[in-house]
């Protein structure tokens, strides 16, 4: 009975039991309980005194606050909301103090603080049923996708079908669209639109806010293709990240008087093609519009644009899905070499192990075009859900490259899950993935 182990449970004789205190702990439980209900008297006492309208519930509902957003309880103070003038909607009231307005309704919702970090993710489609056979088979994918990136990322996302303005269609349905995103999630300090025909083709890359902290609209492009040589292609309007701010308002604004809501939207489109020589629609598009007020107003908003060109915020597909398979390969290569990048984990634990291979594939010189994931890779010109795509390329080819980019991503996805597309042109077929893969 000498052993460190049995000791844990001997009583030592010079010692009393807790059973010998009981009565003194229970005075002492008395006198705490008594001095916390005489604390909490007078700071009740002291509340009503300076707040006549405080009453214990709102007490109780302060304190329920915890981690997270406190998603239990809405202070009655006024806020924009309650403004009756409010209008989601673009043509009618412009927008006014939009920063202030956030600012007091984050100031009555402190759990909800902006932060860079926090993210909307925007996407959508016609209200419609699609016309070609497996457009919305498409179209249920293209969301998975995105879903799972948001999930893996800890963003919220909101995915509309319906037109908010019936004269803004096609590429300017989105606009009436992110105005009210702004409006319904004050919380966002970042409006992420992805078109719907685009695929996150890299579940583990994170957003580089951090890089965009004097900035508020960030879309793909070049500066030098955009002044130099004033081409369509300078950048795209598919995907772009816009800060939930009032300079947004207002860029909006003035982007949207060249769509088709204005009554002189086809002189918009005149004044496009005059000065952007490669454009091939007639009419006033919502890429042309960005383009010509960059050239035309650049000294009003250039300044708070980044044109991001180190990754693929979006990447035309056609010079994209057939590398994808050595992409993978060399992914595979590093796995190979580093094992704890072989190691199961949860999917929650994604992006640090992600963090852990970009590291690596930095320092073998893997992290350029061409040998890294691409971040976006967007199928313009293919339209899954009417199928009627550019004449440039064959529906086989639009077909075949979306199901290798979305099983390209959904291997990212799935391989957390212990399973893999073998055959990125085979979306049905799934194997177990060995322990160890790819060792």
């Amino acid at each position: 009975m000498g052993s460190s182990e049995f000791s844990l449970f001997q009583q030592s004789p010079k010692k009393r039991s807790v059973f010998h205190k009981a009565p003194s702990l229970i005075a002492d439980g008395f006198l705490f309980v008594g001095g916390a209900s005489m604390a909490l008297s007078l700071v009740w006492a002291l509340l009503t005194f300076i707040n006549p309208s405080t009453s214990i519930d709102n007490i109780i509902t302060w304190s329920t606050g915890g981690c997270g957003p406190d998603l239990g309880s809405d202070p009655s103070e006024p806020t924009f909301y309650d403004d009756p003038n409010l209008s989601y909607a673009f043509g009618e009231e412009p927008m006014k103090d939009w920063d202030l307005k956030r600012r007091e309704w984050l100031k009555l919702h402190p759990s909800f603080a902006a932060s860079e970090e926090k993210v909307l993710l925007v996407t959508g489609s016609q209200p419609n049923v699609c016309k070609n056979p497996v457009g919305d088979h498409l179209q249920l994918r293209l969301f998975k996708n995105k879903v799972d990136y948001c999930r893996i990322h800890g963003h919220e996302i909101f995915y509309n079908n319906v037109l908010l303005n019936q004269k803004g269609t096609g590429f300017w349905a989105k606009y009436p669209l992110l105005r009210a995103s702004m409006l319904a999630h004050p919380e966002a300090e970042w409006i992420w639109w992805v078109d719907s025909d685009a695929v996150v083709t890299d579940m583990e890359f994170k957003l580089p806010l951090e890089r965009y902290k004097d900035h508020n609209l960030v879309v793909h492009g070049w500066w030098n293709m955009l002044y130099e040589e004033k081409s369509w292609t300078s950048l795209n309007a598919g995907v772009l990240l816009i800060r939930n701010c009032q300079w947004s308002m207002d860029l909006m604004e003035r982007w949207t008087s060249m769509g088709p809501q204005n009554p002189d939207h086809e002189k918009w489109g005149k004044a496009q093609k005059s000065l952007i020589k490669d454009k091939a629609y007639p009419g006033s598009d919502d890429q042309s519009a960005l383009i010509y007020l960059l050239i035309k107003e650049k000294d009003r908003w250039a300044d708070k644009i980044y044109l991001e060109s180190e990754y693929n915020l979006h990447g035309y597909w056609l010079g994209i899905v057939d590398g994808l398979d050595k992409i993978s390969k060399g992914y595979m290569e590093i796995d190979r070499e580093v094992d704890l990048l072989r190691r199961r984990h949860a999917e929650k634990m994604s992006l640090f192990y992600g963090a852990m291979r970009e590291k690596h594939m930095k320092d073998r010189g893997f992290w350029k075009e061409n040998v890294r994931r691409p971040f976006v890779t967007h199928f313009t010109g293919c339209e899954p859900c009417s199928g009627e795509h550019n004449s440039m390329y064959t529906w086989e080819a639009c077909w075949n490259g979306m199901q290798k980019a979305l099983n390209f991503a959904d291997n990212q996805v799935l391989s957390r899950f212990g399973f893999v597309h073998p055959d990125l042109l085979n979306s049905s077929l799934v194997s177990p993935l060995p322990f160890d893969f790819p060792a």
